[in-house]
């Protein structure tokens, strides 16, 4: 036997308990917050940005609509929107992941989850919320953006919105996507494009959300993701 062998027989094993429990918890946990919203974008976004306060405008009005907030738990746009929604008075609600340098747990999360795992915490921001907002990030939000993107296309998840938060910032991507992705080499359909909104406003995105809420029924009778 060699000595890969024995390592898998030693520690692979028992990592599977320890991923069961980060389910197991996480669910436990989450299943008393819906609805909810996840919030992505970038963690190095500061305080004095408009999009930081447009992220606090949203958790706030979302939290008055009784909507929790869901974030990846750390700094910049993920305090900003669980900020909005602690001030709101609603469950704001921090998915942190433990990283090397980056990641630090924001105070605002009243409800926070601790990962290891980063495919363990995307099944959660997938499985407990009824939309989702992109603010502007990097690789982590590019991630999440077609993650999230991908399981709507392909009837994984229901039909949630997915609004792209910042015009200037994600109106590249989406030119990207027309002409490369779908005209030039049809590797998406044109309807692909539809399955999402773009806004600079708090409010409106709020509205979508509502509409989609209300178009669906009380909180019960949403669909939820990987039923």
């Amino acid at each position: 036997m060699n000595n890969n062998s024995t390592a898998f027989i030693k520690e692979d094993p028992w990592r599977i308990f320890r991923i069961m429990s980060e389910f197991v918890d996480s669910f436990e946990k989450l299943s008393h917050v819906n609805p909810a919203v996840t919030v992505f974008g970038s963690a190095r976004m500061k305080p004095a940005n408009p999009y930081y306060r447009r992220a606090v405008t949203l958790g706030k009005e979302l939290a008055k609509q009784n909507l929790a907030v869901i974030t990846g738990g750390g700094p910049g746009i993920m305090e900003a929107a669980n900020k909005g929604a602690a001030v709101g008075k609603g469950k704001s609600v921090g998915l942190n992941i433990e990283l090397p340098h980056e990641q630090k747990g924001n105070p605002y999360a009243n409800i926070p989850i601790n990962f290891h795992y980063f495919f363990a915490r995307k099944v959660c921001f997938a499985k407990y919320s009824v939309a989702f907002v992109f603010m502007p990030g990097g690789f982590g939000t590019l991630d999440e953006f077609f993650e999230i993107a991908t399981l709507v296309q392909t009837e994984r998840i229901p039909k949630f919105p997915l609004i792209l938060f910042g015009k200037k910032f994600w109106s590249g991507v989406l030119r990207w996507m027309e002409t490369q992705m779908q005209e030039q080499n049809k590797f998406i359909g044109p309807n692909d494009l539809k399955l999402f909104t773009i806004t600079d406003d708090p409010h409106e995105a709020v509205a979508l959300i509502l509409d989609y809420v209300r178009r669906v029924g009380p909180p019960e009778k949403i669909p939820m993701a990987f039923a």
